[in-house]
């Protein structure tokens, strides 16, 4: 099963989790799975179908442009990172 890091900002949804296992050859499936494990997670990362956009998805280190399509290995890690804005 692929390891998802959860975000500080949605630990609350993991019963404060900071990672889980969840099973999925793609991105969509496993945020389908984890929404099934733990409710909210896809109003919290998907809009029309797509990954938000102010969330960037990594699956095993690299920045995916392929967002729910990206394929994902039975070892992989995925970090759902919310965008940074600030600064002058």
């Amino acid at each position: 099963m692929a390891t998802v890091f959860i975000p500080s900002l949605m630990q609350k949804l993991s019963d404060g989790q900071n990672s889980v296992q969840v099973e999925g050859a793609t991105v969509r499936q496993i945020v389908n799975n984890l929404d099934a494990i733990h409710p909210g997670f896809k109003d919290r990362l998907v809009q029309d179908g797509r990954i938000k956009g102010n969330i960037s998805v990594a699956v095993d280190g690299e920045i995916t442009p392929l967002g729910m399509l990206e394929k994902v290995g039975e070892n992989s890690e995925i970090h759902f990172l919310p965008a940074i804005g600030g600064g002058a």
